[in-house]
């Protein structure tokens, strides 16, 4: 289930990165929605929505990192 917009997110992403990280979520698991339709390109037994989400974070992981002291995320 590709999301259309930011505000679809789930709680947890929506709650704790920034504005521009969400978008770059939204865009990579989008992206691997459309990739990883087929079982046989994923890893063991994952589903497409796990898939596109550990995508959607590695992305996210690109460009952001957690801060150690405020636990907040900020760009690298």
């Amino acid at each position: 289930m590709p999301y259309d917009s930011v505000d679809e997110l789930p709680e947890n992403v929506r709650n704790v990165l920034p504005k521009h990280a969400q978008e770059i979520y939204k865009e990579a698991y989008n992206s691997a929605w459309e990739q990883y339709a087929d079982p046989e390109d994923r890893r063991g037994d994952a589903s497409r929505e796990e898939t596109a989400h550990r995508v959607a974070w590695a992305a996210v992981k690109n460009e952001y990192e957690k801060d150690g002291d405020s636990g907040k995320w900020r760009r690298k």
